[in-house]
């Protein structure tokens, strides 16, 4: 065990970290706070293999990431997370990842189900964003059980991209447009961005303010491609997925709430002299 967590297993050090924690957060949540923060959970191979670990094992330490993440977001007000879960790029892997992907998919699922805290205590409405066709029979019930009992909470939202690419997110939604405008269900000549953002899959989300890709790769690897165009700030963490702690993430929210709040300020600035 290393030092920092033996040390870390005293009652004192305890109570000081939450107490910590908990001041941390009421800072975060007296705002602004992000309406809608995606991430892209990169790095649970590499985090496996520099720890001599199954690729089963990274994945599995990187739910659990997620479920620490979720929480904070969710504690601090945030309405929307979306996470790439799984990308159609991801079936050319070894049959065994995949499988294993599936596997863990599944079985975190049916966990929310049976002890569906997180889901319940927040009023999360779980979504699966993707092409549901790709699905094994065994997931897609999982997904289909936990969309359920969750469509009824209306206070914050879930988005699992699975499986998913932003290219297949922006055909699906032409193709459902092109599909209305045959049936004569809608005027061509009405097409335009706005029309293309209300049939993807996130048409019913705020916009994206915040994208985070950890593992320190500098690229979106098709994710929210669109969502991420405008007035959306990306963070590359130069760390592994399992590895992102609420304390990273609480530093990238507290940047981002510091400029907002000068950018409203010099908005109200504009406004009062306008009216001078």
């Amino acid at each position: 065990m290393a030092i920092t967590s033996w040390i870390r297993t005293f009652p004192l050090v305890q109570y000081l970290i939450a107490w910590t924690q908990e001041i941390f957060m009421s800072v975060l949540k007296t705002g602004p706070v992000p309406q809608h923060v995606a991430f892209v959970m990169d790095g649970n191979r590499r985090f496996a293999r520099r720890r001599k670990l199954e690729v089963r094992e990274g994945h599995s330490a990187g739910f659990e990431s997620l479920a620490h993440i979720l929480e904070m977001c969710y504690q601090v007000g945030i309405k929307v997370v979306t996470v790439y879960a799984f990308s159609i790029e991801n079936f050319k892997r070894p049959t065994v990842e995949v499988d294993a992907l599936m596997e863990i998919a599944r079985t975190k699922l049916l966990q929310i189900i049976h002890h569906g805290d997180l889901a319940d205590r927040f009023g999360i409405s779980i979504r699966v964003l993707g092409q549901r066709s790709m699905i094994p029979p065994d997931v897609l019930a999982a997904i289909d059980k936990s969309t359920e009992m969750t469509k009824r909470n209306t206070t914050a939202i879930l988005n699992i991209c699975f499986p998913y690419t932003s290219r297949d997110d922006i055909a699906t939604s032409m193709r459902e447009i092109v599909t209305k405008s045959e049936k004569h269900e809608l005027d061509p000549e009405t097409i335009d961005e706005r029309l293309l953002e209300q049939h993807m899959f996130t048409k019913d989300c705020p916009p994206l303010d915040i994208l985070v890709r950890t593992s320190g790769v500098e690229r979106l690897s098709d994710f929210m491609l669109w969502q991420s165009h405008q007035n959306c700030t990306v963070e590359f963490v130069n760390c592994l997925w399992p590895e992102f702690e609420p304390w990273r993430f609480g530093s990238i929210l507290l940047k981002w709430s510091r400029s907002k709040a000068v950018e409203y300020r010099k908005m109200e600035m504009e406004r009062d002299q306008k009216q001078l």
